[in-house]
């Protein structure tokens, strides 16, 4: 009884929870911009208020990201995809199936968090796309092929061997992705803010900057997650309870990529903040002229 009563009064088509908080959080942090904060309200109570806002809504269009490409939805809705890419005993169609769909869900949330201080016309994103799948499938399947007619490797080898080929693939083709995507930004720019939020001017080379964070951030990531699943599993297989119940296999091999998946994504994400600083020193001459502030800030996107 206890349990039914904490739970609203379920209603078709309606969401389980109260929708209005992130209204109230975004008009709190706005109210503190105008300094017009109503007494009462806590260091605590604003510090939630701005961590809600940055989860859900996009610091340049001010819009709400789609649930599956915010980066709080990027472990349950890419874990999936993560234990499909490693799964043993790949057949030619399930390595381009699991690498073209990984790719999708990649572009998707490239897109999704990506600078938008400039419009990015759609042939950028479907040429990113492309490219991205195209690298990630070529460089997967090659490898693999150049595992199996490698006569040096016994059987036990090369399927462990293989157990590694997404990371090279994915990597790649994430960098291919972002390159592709937001190549504009090197000749257009992206802005950059003073400290109190105002656009000081465009910046290549704070747009190179941000490119080239982004990149790093995409290689970080998969580096742990397709990298220490292989050899935890290697090390579990063995183990005479899990030899005893193979259909114990899948789900094992489910919970370790989500936990390497969860642990992960924070590190990688942590390397370069979102809205990343350069000294406006190191901009170039017009927009260092044009501000006071010795720090500006834009955002690099993720």
């Amino acid at each position: 009884m206890a349990e039914s009563a904490s739970r609203p009064v379920f209603q078709l088509g309606k969401p389980r929870y109260e929708q209005s908080r992130l209204r109230e959080c975004i008009k709190l942090l706005d109210d503190f911009k105008q300094g017009n904060l109503p007494p009462g309200i806590t260091d605590h109570q604003l510090w939630e208020a701005q961590k809600v806002k940055q989860a859900i809504i996009h610091p340049d269009t001010g819009e709400k990201i789609f649930m599956p490409f915010r980066m709080s939805g990027y472990v349950p809705f890419g874990t999936p995809i993560v234990v499909g890419l490693l799964l043993p005993n790949q057949t030619l169609a399930s390595t381009v199936f699991w690498q073209w769909l990984n790719q999708s869900h990649n572009a998707c949330v490239n897109y999704a968090n990506r600078n938008a201080t400039k419009p990015t016309p759609t042939s950028k994103f479907i040429q990113g796309y492309v490219g991205a799948v195209t690298s990630a499938v070529s460089i997967a399947v090659g490898l693999n092929v150049l595992i199996e007619k490698s006569s040096k490797f016994s059987p036990a080898t090369r399927l462990f061997i293989q157990r590694f080929i997404p990371f090279p693939a994915v990597a790649s083709a994430n960098i291919c992705n972002v390159a592709l995507m937001r190549h504009n930004e090197l000749s257009e720019g992206i802005d950059v803010l003073d400290s109190k939020g105002n656009v000081v001017g465009s910046s290549r080379i704070a747009a190179k900057h941000a490119l080239i964070e982004t990149a790093l951030t995409r290689v970080a990531l998969p580096l742990p997650i397709f990298v220490l699943p292989p050899i935890i599993m290697a090390f579990l297989e063995k183990l005479p309870l899990m030899q005893a119940h193979r259909r114990m296999m899948l789900p094992v091999h489910s919970l370790v990529c989500l936990a390497v998946f969860g642990l992960s994504l924070p590190l990688a994400i942590s390397l370069f903040p979102q809205m990343s600083e350069i000294e406006a020193s190191h901009l170039e001459p017009e927009i260092a002229m044009a501000t006071d502030c010795k720090v500006l800030t834009y955002n690099k996107g993720l």
